[in-house]
């Protein structure tokens, strides 16, 4: 278990992480081959660990203890299981999510440049912590081109962000940065913003932030609501954090299908 203090450094987070999950190439995942819904359908992996504690979070296990579950994979296995799986379902697009796929780069480039060699489209889900930090990551992945990435910012400022996540409110700007990175590098792209426990007058403030960032962000936010998993409600209870607005998981709507 990675012990988390308060306020913590999602960087600094994500190295001791990545001590558990990353065996060179190799990356933990606690569930492989796996057709969903979400985007119109998708064939998905499940990967172990994470640099954010969100309190929203429906993977909290494989996030919190990702020494206790899963096993290590390499890139090819890894490939080979989304792409099987697509092709059994009938899927065009995969994604590795769960947690945060970006922990262990070596390892998500060999699976990206796997997918590039197909007709398959890769959508990359990530809190953008990494590619804010490091913007030669973003040029690494513009080689990519059958690749769309969704950055999901926990919350509409730092100081949700920090409420959401229990990190330092600092993290939010490396959020920030990740979407300038990624217009930089020219990858194909969107914000998605946690809206469950956001003021409105705040979510406004927000999509003006976009706009200085370049003037079609605000139209092209994917607003994110909290499923209401009961680990989901407990650990909100624990905080003492009511969400505005989410949904049981019988109502949850489908993503947007890029």
């Amino acid at each position: 278990m990675v012990v988390v203090q308060s306020e913590y450094d999602p960087l600094e987070l994500a190295k001791e992480t990545e001590k558990i999950v990353v065996r060179g190439d190799l990356r933990k995942y606690y569930r492989l081959s796996w057709a969903s819904r979400w985007y119109g359908g998708i064939s998905e992996a499940h990967c172990c660990g994470c640099c954010l504690r969100c309190v929203f979070c429906w993977s909290g296990f494989p996030r919190d203890h990702p020494e206790a579950v899963g096993d290590f994979y390499s890139p090819e296995e890894v490939y080979g299981s989304l792409t099987n799986c697509a092709v059994k379902k009938g899927l065009n697009q995969l994604r590795i999510t769960g947690n945060e796929p970006t922990l262990g780069w070596s390892h998500l480039l060999r699976v990206l440049e796997l997918v590039s060699k197909t007709k398959f489209l890769f959508i990359l889900e990530t809190n953008g912590i990494l590619i804010g930090n490091d913007r030669r990551l973003a040029k690494q992945l513009s080689k990519f081109k059958n690749l769309h990435v969704r950055v999901s910012l926990k919350g509409t400022n730092r100081e949700e962000f920090a409420k959401l996540t229990g990190a330092k409110p600092e993290g939010f700007d490396l959020q920030m940065r990740a979407l300038e990175n990624l217009l930089d590098a020219g990858i194909s792209f969107n914000p998605a913003v946690m809206l469950s426990f956001s003021d409105p007058h705040d979510y406004e403030k927000l999509k003006h932030e976009l706009q200085k960032i370049h003037k079609s962000l605000p139209k092209r936010v994917e607003e994110e609501y909290a499923i209401l998993y009961p680990p989901v409600i407990t650990r909100l209870k624990e905080a003492r954090i009511i969400p505005r607005r989410a949904f049981p998981p019988s109502e949850t709507r489908n993503r947007r299908h890029y």
